[in-house]
């Protein structure tokens, strides 16, 4: 990223996947919203 703050999808993605890292629940949750979170993050990016 160039400097900007991450959007809410990316923040909650973040979020899901430390609790699934810690816990090893809820990884298919973590990787369904990381995967959205990439996807919005292209137009915004340009990526």
């Amino acid at each position: 990223m160039s400097g900007e703050l991450p959007s809410a999808k990316q923040t909650e993605a973040s979020k899901a996947q430390s609790e699934a890292d810690r816990s090893g629940a809820g990884k298919q949750k973590a990787r369904q919203l990381q995967s959205d979170a990439d996807r919005a993050a292209v137009p915004k990016h340009g990526l």
